[in-house]
């Protein structure tokens, strides 16, 4: 855990789900390379050489703009798959509960937190699939608000999609905290727009939210 800011006066905290709610490197991947073998078959072109395609995409933007990286949805977008592609796309394919299973350690953290904070996900995933993820864990009820890819059709990282938390929630930015486990889609903006944010490596260090924020 990397902890960039915390507000002073912290009233909601915006949750990414994908590795950060949950630690899974299997459905990590699978979430991914679903949508790229599905590509593929469409393409009539062999998985592998779409993998490298997008692979060698995101080493080249990377290395043009100072090491950022780009997150998948924006990333088809310049192989001609537009968002609303990949909404209907990822409704059609992700599956979570083949692949996680309810946290009863990150449900009591939530549940604490909960007591304190106001909470929204926002995700690059449709609602449907990110609700579907947040109820294989057993925290679609302490987190009922979800922004997806559908809702703003907008790809992380996006200022129209953290005004909306902020909006949605009743707070102002300087009063939000971001939390994902990537600097650059997750939290790099949130801080420029002066919300608080901390860097996880996955579900582990979201159990210790709650002594980090006393």
């Amino acid at each position: 855990m990397k902890v960039y800011k915390i507000p002073e006066n912290l009233k909601t905290i915006i949750f990414d789900i994908d590795s950060t709610l949950y630690t899974n490197s299997k459905y990590a991947f699978e979430q991914v390379d679903v949508q790229l073998r599905h590509l593929a078959e469409l393409r009539g072109v062999t998985p592998d050489k779409i993998r490298k395609m997008i692979a060698d995409f995101r080493a080249e933007y990377s290395k043009k703009n100072d090491d950022a990286k780009i997150s998948l949805g924006n990333t088809l977008t310049y192989f001609g798959v537009t968002i609303e592609d990949s909404i209907k796309m990822r409704e059609t394919l992700l599956e979570p509960a083949e692949f996680l299973s309810r946290d009863d350690r990150l449900i009591k953290t939530l549940e604490k937190l909960s007591k304190k904070y106001k909470m929204i996900a926002v995700t690059n995933n449709p609602v449907l699939p990110a609700f579907k993820t947040l109820e294989a864990i057993g925290i679609e009820k302490l987190i009922p608000d979800i922004i997806g890819l559908d809702t703003c059709h907008k790809s992380k990282p996006h200022p129209d999609i953290l005004n909306l938390a902020a909006e949605k929630t009743g707070a102002r930015l300087t009063e939000c905290l971001s939390v994902g486990d990537r600097y650059d889609i997750d939290l790099s903006l949130a801080l420029e727009m002066g919300m608080g944010a901390i860097l996880v490596t996955g579900v582990e260090d979201v159990y210790e939210l709650d002594g980090v924020l006393k």
